[in-house]
């Protein structure tokens, strides 16, 4: 089992040295892991003027503070960037952090306001197959070798981006979904990790140790038996440390690999800085075999 902390890429987390704190601060904790929200403007009016920070310039601020601690964005929407210009800062933040870095991808939210306000679509189809094109020619890019790509979204013509990812063939990447909806969940099957949140558990509650069973079983069928390598499901919530082994255990007994420590989005402390260094500074949980 492993233990991140998860915040936001607004409020204070908009501040890159706030952000490195917050990353010494959770090596030096025993934490395995900081992963950053990747967001435009989120909800335009419950961020109504909140600043917001670039997420790849927050984790290069984290690489920059740490050696050990796992880093990446929880989640970046592939549909709203260019896959090229995204390899690269993959790319380059891997080198940084020599080969620190793990990639969440999803389809990204709320639409309307992330790509609804810049005259992009908000049809989730189309925003669904620009996610799935995408992640190949990530995963192609990154491998260093030359791309000949034309899909219904993207064009590439002998194109070569070095260097390659530390990491091979690549960083590990995971895929972000609500459960029980199937298709996010079949997609992460293809890749290294699922992402899931909970129709039953928003963020920032722990989702039922039944349900975290029940997605991990579909996930296991959905890989099949030729399926090699290790696959992370990835369940979060807030947990208070004297109580914390007790929420998390029956999650780790039911398939989860890591736990994501998040703060509950509807407390107004999610966004600041002070509540997240308070539960880092308690460590995480010790429980369950690391």
């Amino acid at each position: 089992m492993r233990y991140s902390i998860n915040v936001p890429n607004f409020g204070d987390f908009a501040d890159a040295r706030v952000v490195a704190k917050v990353a010494v601060a959770a090596e030096a904790a025993g934490w395995d892991g900081l992963f950053v929200w990747d967001h435009v403007v989120h909800d335009k009016q419950a961020r109504r003027g909140q600043p917001f920070g670039d997420p790849w310039m927050l984790l290069t601020a984290a690489a920059l503070s740490t050696t050990r601690l796992r880093i990446g964005p929880l989640v970046t929407p592939v549909a709203r960037r260019r896959p090229e210009q995204l390899a690269r800062q993959v790319a380059t933040l891997d080198a940084l952090s020599d080969g620190r870095v793990i990639f969440g991808a999803g389809l990204g939210g709320p639409i309307e306001d992330e790509f609804g306000s810049f005259g992009d679509t908000t049809d989730p189809v189309v925003l669904a197959e620009r996610l799935d094109e995408g992640l190949e020619l990530l995963s192609r890019y990154w491998s260093g070798e030359t791309v000949d790509h034309d899909g219904p979204h993207y064009r590439v013509r002998s194109t070569q981006l070095l260097p390659a990812t530390v990491q091979r063939p690549r960083p590990p990447v995971w895929i972000a979904g609500y459960w029980p909806t199937r298709r996010p969940m079949r997609r992460a099957a293809r890749w290294d990790g699922a992402v899931p949140l909970f129709e039953s558990a928003r963020h920032g509650q722990a989702p039922a140790p039944s349900e975290v069973r029940d997605l991990v079983s579909y996930i296991a069928r959905h890989r099949g038996a030729g399926a090699d390598g290790p696959f992370d499901i990835v369940v979060g919530g807030a947990s208070e440390p004297s109580a914390a082994a007790e929420l998390i255990e029956p999650l780790h007994e039911a398939g989860a690999t890591w736990w994501d420590e998040r703060q509950v989005q509807s407390n107004p402390d999610h966004y600041r800085a002070d509540a997240v260094l308070r539960r880092i500074d308690a460590g995480p949980p010790a429980m369950v075999e690391r």
